[in-house]
């Protein structure tokens, strides 16, 4: 992606409509991304962002919910949408000459739904179907755990999909009334990539995205890492182990660093990771490091699953390994992470639908599209000093251990603090 041919409008309503032409593909990605995600919600509805992602699929003024998915599939595209933290999303793929069915919906969608009661009735037994799925699945619920220790009482720390006793709670008026009041212009970005013209878009956005009244509110508290331990004795077959820190935000001065010690030290098969615990020692199938941030915050976290009879043996294994890096990082080794992060960057870009999804999030998190040429300039300032200054700065902090499982032989979190 390059800002040369990235083009982007502010309409007179606050709406920024962006542009990523491709012009050897005959497919366009298309999208509105809001910067309202799970940390904007009061904790008594908690999971209203992701009960909305369902219900604007429900129906509209004029369309059922059988028409969105017909109307779509009817010229072979397709539509889905997701709920993080800190964005909601909502997209499409189609050919080109479809684009303006796809603003069509979308816009309908964002402004129109009705929120039926009945179908909100219907799908808040989807919704506690799909919490209790995470429930039942150990290395997913495990890192609702971590986040919400991470950031105690806290809406970060607080679950996307809600709780079963929130998600109850809500109801046509509570998540029509959290997008009237949420969904302001100013908060939204309309991203497109692929097979597309600028200007005709413009168009199609400011006929179609009429109904946007919503000022945007004010900006909620600024997230604050505490740290500590959660433990969850459970019959299962392996230990679920997340080892975390507080980690930065998209904007801080160590973020690049940040990417290549998670690469360098869990982040592909030559890693250090899963080298020590997996090749040589056999203590787990999957381990893994993890580079989370945020606007204000970030977090740096170690996964690993294990049995029973090896916990013990692991989680040493991942505070020794904690400590290492804090002491010798090779030059080989940062370069390595670098192309692994390099690669990942130029191959999605591949993509109409990454290419989309990117320039959207870099708007709402920077303000304006970020040239590759910059994010190859970022990683390749990064030298072997820079990665050891993050690694100490980022293991002093607090550590955060999240278990799950049969947990009688793992240590406890103040024996751990030692190793690292």
């Amino acid at each position: 992606m390059t800002t040369s041919t990235i083009r982007e409008t502010r309409l007179p309503n606050g709406l920024r409509v962006l542009t990523d032409p491709m012009d050897t593909v005959e497919t366009v990605s298309v999208g509105v991304w809001a910067d309202v995600g799970a940390r904007h919600e009061p904790a008594e509805i908690n999971g209203v962002c992701h009960m909305l992602e369902h219900m604007a699929f429900k129906g509209t003024r004029r369309r059922s919910a059988l028409d969105i998915a017909v109307e779509m599939e009817d010229v072979g595209g397709h539509m889905n949408a997701y709920t993080s933290r800190e964005h909601t999303a909502f997209y499409a793929k189609m050919l080109r000459e479809d684009l303006l069915l796809a603003v069509d919906i979308l816009a309908d969608i964002l402004q129109h739904s009705v929120f039926d009661p009945e179908e909100l009735e219907r799908e808040r037994g989807v919704v506690v179907q799909e919490i209790c799925q995470s429930i039942d699945t150990p290395d997913d619920i495990v890192f609702d755990h971590f986040q919400a220790t991470a950031y105690g009482d806290q809406a970060l720390g607080r679950p996307v999909l809600g709780t079963v006793d929130s998600v109850r709670r809500l109801d046509s008026r509570i998540v029509g009334g959290f997008q009237h009041a949420h969904y302001s212009p100013e908060r939204l970005v309309v991203a497109a990539a692929g097979r597309v013209d600028h200007e005709a878009l413009v168009d199609l956005v400011g006929a179609h995205f009429t109904a946007l009244t919503a000022r945007a509110p004010e900006p909620g508290p600024s997230a604050h890492y505490t740290g500590g331990e959660y433990r969850e004795p459970r019959d299962v077959e392996q230990v679920h182990v997340v080892l975390g820190f507080d980690g930065v935000a998209y904007q801080d001065p160590d973020y690049y660093a940040t990417a290549i010690l998670a690469t360098l030290l869990g982040g592909g098969m030559s890693s250090r990771l899963f080298q020590e615990v997996r090749e040589k020692r056999g203590l787990a199938y999957t381990v893994n490091a993890y580079a989370t941030s945020y606007m204000d915050g970030g977090l740096f976290t170690l996964y690993a699953g294990t049995g029973p009879e090896d916990v013990a043996a692991l989680t040493p294994v991942l505070c020794d390994e904690i400590a290492k890096v804090r002491t010798r990082v090779d030059a080989d080794e940062v370069a390595r992470a670098r192309a692994q992060l390099r690669a990942g960057i130029l191959m999605g870009m591949e993509s109409t639908s990454g290419r989309c999804e990117q320039l959207a999030r870099q708007v709402l998190v920077y303000g304006r599209p970020i040239p590759n040429d910059e994010v190859m300039a970022g990683l390749d300032a990064v030298d072997e000093a820079a990665v050891l200054r993050t690694a100490t700065r980022i293991f002093s902090t607090p550590p955060t251990l999240a278990s799950l499982g049969t947990l009688d032989a793992m240590e406890p979190l103040e024996r751990l603090k030692g190793r690292i």
